[in-house]
């Protein structure tokens, strides 16, 4: 367990330095990588029990605050629905929407600025997470584009995670399960963090468009799959290009 947690702290440091650095960022797809991830894993009989979409741009070319806040108010009167909240301290400058769009579903959008050597560095924020997934979620996914073409400017960094279960008990072992899902995806594993009840993979698969470096070779999914034993349920979580949340 302490190499389990030693592995969430090395993904969130380097999801954290991967989400900040804004030197490596991918323009969104028509596809999104969450669709794909939600079409493997219903095939392969995994009850899909949470999802979540973030992306963050850093705007290189604003100059100023008041380019900052034009956008803002530009973003406000495209989705006056959303619950929008302003703060404004000597150190920065954020702007916060919030909307719930029915009971399984919320979207958040976070504008923040701040003041450096003289100019403005500016990052913005979308957040779109729901529970379960439907077959007729392509709809989502046209939504979901729709508001990534309105917030961001081709330049966004996407990241897509599904939590999950499998329907129906398995007598596999939990390599054997990975190695399943890693076919499912035509992934090749980098590496991996293996335990009797608890697997971590990072892996890269052709399915899939995000993608990072790591030690020399790109990889643009994990998969962490825990189990209490052979024959009980198998919770899993994938994420591309790597997990952002705790499991």
């Amino acid at each position: 367990m302490k190499n389990a947690a030693m592995l969430l702290s090395i993904i969130f440091i380097i999801g954290f330095m991967l989400i900040n650095s804004g030197n490596k960022t991918t323009v969104a797809k028509g596809e999104l990588d969450l669709l794909t991830l939600a079409s493997k894993m219903q095939g392969e009989n995994i009850l899909i029990k949470e999802w979540s979409l973030h992306a963050r741009e850093k705007m290189e070319n604003v100059q100023s605050l008041q380019e900052i806040k034009a956008f803002t108010n530009q973003l406000q009167a495209k989705y006056p629905n959303w619950e929008w909240s302003f703060q404004n301290t000597d150190k920065s400058w954020e702007a916060t929407a919030f909307i719930v769009d029915n009971q399984t579903q919320s979207e958040s959008v976070k504008i923040l600025s701040t003041p450096t050597k003289g100019q403005v560095q500016t990052y913005i924020i979308y957040e779109a997470k729901g529970q379960g997934w439907k077959n007729e979620d392509q709809s989502l996914a046209a939504a979901l584009n729709s508001k990534i073409s309105d917030i961001f400017r081709g330049n966004a960094t996407i990241f897509s995670c599904i939590q999950g279960e499998f329907n129906d008990k398995i007598n596999k072992s939990l390599p054997d399960t990975v190695n399943q899902l890693l076919a499912a995806f035509n992934a090749t594993e980098i590496e991996a963090l293996k335990e009797d009840q608890f697997i971590s993979t990072s892996a890269y698969s052709p399915l899939l468009g995000e993608s990072i470096e790591t030690n020399g070779k790109e990889m643009n999914m994990q998969l962490g799959l825990r189990t209490k034993g052979m024959g009980a349920r198998t919770n899993i979580v994938i994420g591309t290009p790597i997990i952002t949340i705790e499991y």
